[in-house]
């Protein structure tokens, strides 16, 4: 089970990390804010031990602040 895990936990990351391609022609709250998502769904899953309330939390959570520090 736990390798299951780490698989999904790799998966998450690199589907992040390809994500983030994405955000070449985003403003800077805009990447700040998915950024700080992709972070935050990692950190809730792994706090929480995988939990998908702890994922979507943690992406909220992150999101929300990737978009309160862009803001002037």
């Amino acid at each position: 089970m736990n390798k299951t895990k780490s698989i999904a936990a790799s998966s998450l990351v690199v589907a992040i990390l390809i994500s983030l391609g994405g955000c070449a022609g985003m403003s800077t709250q805009d990447r700040n804010t998915a950024i700080g998502a992709g972070v935050g769904a990692v950190g809730g899953a792994v706090l929480t031990g995988g939990s998908t309330l702890g994922t979507v939390g943690g992406a909220a959570v992150g999101g929300l602040i990737g978009h309160e520090t862009s803001k002037r």
